[in-house]
């Protein structure tokens, strides 16, 4: 990654990682002093109720200005925290990276490589990839492959997982996409990708090393519920209320507006 001569903004939302973010922080910065490329670290600590914060602050502050630590004061969800942590944002290319270093940062090499390669904007972590090594109780993998068959059949994205912790994107991708998310927690990496390709973006996707922090995840039955829920909402607003194609044409209208102005 030597050659890349543009910038890479990681963002890490992190919530209750406060046994963890030391070590994520450590990790992701050793594996960019690797990679020889300009970089930068957006940690958004979202309402823990441990010391996250305080402890992710210290280990930023050996990181020689490359980490930048906020926080959300209670907990918004993982889509609204990485929201606001795209304000922090300077860099041409962004990373998803999820702070219990389920997936360690090391991998990011492979999916900039694949991003040259297939000419994507968007390159996704997929457990379902024929070459992906994934270690993690067989329900969970049940779990994630009934939902990838409720979003083949609603969306028919072309992808088999959406919900992986480790993303890239073109910087210029979530610029045009974010405006349009509404969800707040765990689909909302759905919305972002059904938008994405909504408007015409190319997705790849990349095998990944799998190694769970947690026997047990965070997705519970409650989880569970609201992730379908939301799932069906994106559907609705996506075919049935065009609510996104509406965004666009507000937008639209609201720039020629702010050009014919700048003319006068």
């Amino acid at each position: 990654m030597k050659d890349i001569k543009e910038k890479i903004s990681v963002v890490m939302p992190a919530y209750n990682e406060a046994a963890r973010i030391t070590h994520s922080i450590e990790e992701t910065a050793r594996a960019f002093v690797d990679f020889g490329c300009e970089w930068e670290l957006i940690v958004l600590d979202d309402g823990s109720t441990d010391d996250t914060f305080e402890v992710a602050l210290n280990a930023a502050s050996r990181q020689t200005d490359h980490v930048v630590v906020k926080r959300n004061s209670y907990n918004m969800g993982k889509g609204r925290a990485i929201k606001r942590a795209l304000h922090f944002v300077t860099g041409e290319y962004v990373v998803f990276l999820d702070a219990d270093m389920d997936l360690h940062p090391l991998q990011i090499h492979t999916l900039f490589d694949i991003m040259r390669l297939d000419n994507a904007d968007i390159v996704i972590g997929s457990k379902m990839h024929p070459n992906s090594v994934v270690n993690y109780p067989t329900e969970r993998k049940v779990m994630s492959f009934g939902y990838y068959l409720l979003v083949r059949l609603l969306f028919n994205l072309p992808c088999h997982d959406t919900q992986t912790g480790l993303k890239l994107f073109k910087a210029q991708v979530l610029k045009d996409v974010f405006p349009r998310i509404l969800v707040k927690k765990f689909a909302f990496d759905l919305e972002v990708l059904v938008n994405a390709h909504h408007l015409g973006y190319k997705i790849a996707e990349a095998p990944i090393v799998l190694n769970p922090q947690r026997y047990f995840g965070r997705i519970g039955a409650n989880s569970v519920f609201t992730m379908c829920t939301d799932t069906l909402a994106i559907w609705y607003r996506m075919y049935i209320l065009k609510y996104y194609d509406r965004i666009d044409y507000y937008r639209r209208k609201n720039l020629a507006k702010e050009f014919r102005r700048m003319r006068r």
